[in-house]
């Protein structure tokens, strides 16, 4: 297998590569000290336990796989007020907006985060104007060649009252490296959805870290199914700061074979009368492997916060594993908070009640399974992207 992937000792090449990128986004010294930070920062995914295959610790991009382009980029927008270009071109014709938003949040602060930090020059960034509300969706794409590795950044600004819905689609070839990055900056009234399709190739590995900060009054829902990779792992972290805001978080997975998806999920309330929701649902087959880290945290003078996460996952063989882990860390005393998390296998009754009405076993667990997925399914925007998250489901059931 061909691989993006380097060893710690090669580290110099890394910034000898630094030296070649462009400094209009990020100036050479900065990129140079986001370099320190990944080489010094833990992963924040560290081994559960020695069954735990994948030691991020180690995980180093090639710099000869480094893809001087940036991988393939692409995007629709059927919106012409509506301000999608790529990231040197904001950075030209539209810099103020862009200062409002890229690297304003802390994905740079964390180990992976800090190396799409490092090596960021290509992306997409969307601006919807104020009061303006988008009707269809804007659809951005990102594809590692294989044995590349490539470092895309999406970029969203929505001012106050807009509406609009990003789906992000992430693809990659064999032996691929992808750390990507994504924020996400609404005004107050915004609306703002973005759902994320990673469907890289099975020997492929994706890392994403990403941020929003939704503004008073505003709606955020952030969508993910990691469907692909050998490795897929994401930390998706939600600063709410102002009040009236309604984030929502929803995630599927479905490792399966020798895949392994890690994912990080953080809703941070630091003010008041807000509320979140997050939602899981994953499965594992054959030798999948998962873990889920979903963290609530309430700070002190965020009463009157609602926070609410719920994490299921089915096991669909006996040598497949999922980590459910939800964690509450509450400082205020006038909350609402609830977390809760389901890890097992299909219910026996279940495959005996369809049995009984001539199902076939196998037939039967198909069904459920895919059932089971449907409440996060529902919550993708579009007929047609649910229809093609349903069918990628049922091709890993098959």
């Amino acid at each position: 297998m061909s691989s993006a992937l380097g060893t710690l000792p090669q580290t110099h090449e890394l910034y000898e590569r630094l030296a070649s990128c462009d400094g209009t986004l990020v100036d050479a010294a900065a990129r140079s000290r986001a370099l320190d930070r990944f080489f010094s920062l833990p992963s924040g995914h560290e081994r559960p336990g020695r069954f735990w295959r994948v030691d991020f610790e180690s995980l180093v991009p090639e710099a000869a796989a480094i893809d001087r382009n940036g991988g393939e980029i692409g995007f629709e927008n059927p919106d012409p007020a509506v301000v999608v270009c790529d990231l040197a071109t904001a950075a030209r014709e539209h810099p103020q907006l862009l200062s409002r938003a890229f690297a304003t949040s802390e994905i740079a602060a964390n180990k992976f985060g800090a190396l799409a930090y490092a090596f960021a020059g290509r992306g997409v960034f969307v601006y919807v104007p104020a009061d303006h509300a988008c009707d269809e969706p804007i659809v951005v794409r990102y594809h590692a060649a294989a044995g590349s590795a490539i470092f895309p950044w999406s970029v969203v600004l929505a001012e106050r009252g807009a509406r609009i819905t990003v789906i992000e689609r992430i693809t990659a070839g064999a032996g691929a490296f992808v750390c990507a990055a994504a924020e996400v900056v609404t005004g107050d009234h915004a609306d703002v959805t973005c759902a994320v399709l990673q469907d890289a190739d099975p020997e492929a590995r994706v890392i994403a870290s990403r941020a929003a900060r939704p503004g008073r009054d505003s709606r955020l829902a952030w969508n993910l199914a990691e469907l692909g990779g050998a490795l897929a792992a994401g930390d998706l972290r939600v600063a709410i700061e102002a009040p009236g805001a309604n984030a929502h978080v929803t995630a599927l997975f479905f490792p399966r074979g020798s895949q392994h998806v890690d994912l990080i999920n953080t809703i941070d309330h630091r003010a008041g009368e807000a509320t979140s929701e997050t939602l899981v649902k994953s499965a594992a087959a054959e030798r999948g492997q998962a873990r889920f880290l979903g963290n609530i945290r309430i700070a002190a003078h965020a009463q009157g916060s609602d926070a609410r996460l719920r994490d299921d996952a089915l096991l669909l063989s006996p040598t497949a594993h999922v980590d459910s882990v939800p964690a509450l860390e509450i400082a205020a005393n006038d909350v609402k908070a609830y977390h809760g998390a389901t890890v097992g296998a299909i219910d026996a009754e279940q495959i005996f009640y369809m049995e009984s009405r001539g199902i076939e076993r196998d037939a039967a667990e198909r069904i459920i399974a895919l059932g089971f997925f449907e409440p996060a399914v529902e919550a993708f925007p579009t007929a047609a992207l649910r229809d093609e998250i349903r069918a990628a489901l049922a091709a890993k059931l098959s």
